[in-house]
């Protein structure tokens, strides 16, 4: 299945769905409208069987995202940085039970950089550049990044990136986990898809719990934490996926999942 949007191309490749920024020519920046479409992309993915892993990347070798589009952020007030959208993808895609992963190629800067902070997994080219750029311009990140860049890398590197506002190389950004693997531009996309085919042959309840478990538990106390992985790992003993996870592994053959 495939869709085309104004600005986003979706893609299903087998158990991945491949959302792409596609605003080439102005290095996939990022405007209301086009989260208004990867929403719609998301909800698309997110109500397939099929689809297992999303993924984001951008058009072309340039970038992954620029930013905001700067003509929208010239006249936004204050009530538009309030609308929910603004945030709103990040929050989603951390919701969503599905794993997310940003395949990031070049350029990606400010809200760029907070969709990609968004996704569970982040894997870059060796030529990707990030950075948050908005104190140049006189404001702050409106996406998440205050909050997620320093949770991702710490709050060292995190206050270093926010308030210098200048780029660090993919070297780097493996260096600090801000991503967790580095491919040649023309290997980024294969990587992705062996990333996705690798999550397919999981129990489909497994990814669903382990995000809940890391989400959850980033925001409560360890004990919390804890006390909810157990909670977690007695209700998924009780599925039929882990009685056939158990007979598959002792019979030596790969496992059929059912989903309950």
């Amino acid at each position: 299945m495939s869709a085309t949007f104004e600005n986003v191309l979706y893609e299903v490749r087998g158990p991945l769905a491949l959302i792409t920024l596609s605003r080439p020519s102005k290095r996939n920046a990022i405007s209301l409208g086009t989260l208004e479409e990867l929403h719609q992309a998301v909800t698309l993915a997110e109500h397939d069987d099929a689809v297992r892993v999303l993924a984001f990347t951008g058009a072309g070798d340039k970038a992954f995202a620029s930013g905001s589009d700067l003509a929208e952020v010239e006249h936004r007030d204050l009530k538009k940085a309030l609308e929910p959208i603004v945030q709103g993808l990040a929050e989603r895609l951390e919701r969503l039970p599905k794993p997310t992963i940003a395949a990031i190629n070049g350029l990606c800067y400010g809200g760029g950089l907070e969709v990609a902070l968004g996704c569970d997994v982040r894997v870059a080219s060796e030529t990707a550049a990030f950075a948050t750029p908005e104190g140049k311009l006189g404001i702050i990140p409106g996406g998440g990044a205050t909050q997620r860049l320093p949770r991702i890398v710490g709050r060292g590197w995190g206050m270093h990136m926010l308030l210098m506002g200048e780029p660090i190389d993919a070297q780097q950004a493996l260096s600090i986990g801000l991503v967790t693997k580095l491919t040649a531009p023309e290997a980024l996309l294969d990587e992705v898809q062996a990333m996705a085919e690798h999550l397919a042959t999981f129990a489909p309840f497994v990814p669903r719990f382990m995000k809940a478990m890391v989400h959850s538990g980033m925001e409560a106390s360890l004990v919390a934490g804890l006390a909810l992985e157990k909670f977690a790992q007695g209700a998924l003993c009780e599925t039929e996926d882990k009685k056939e996870g158990l007979r598959a592994f002792l019979e030596k053959r790969p496992p059929q999942w059912q989903g309950r």
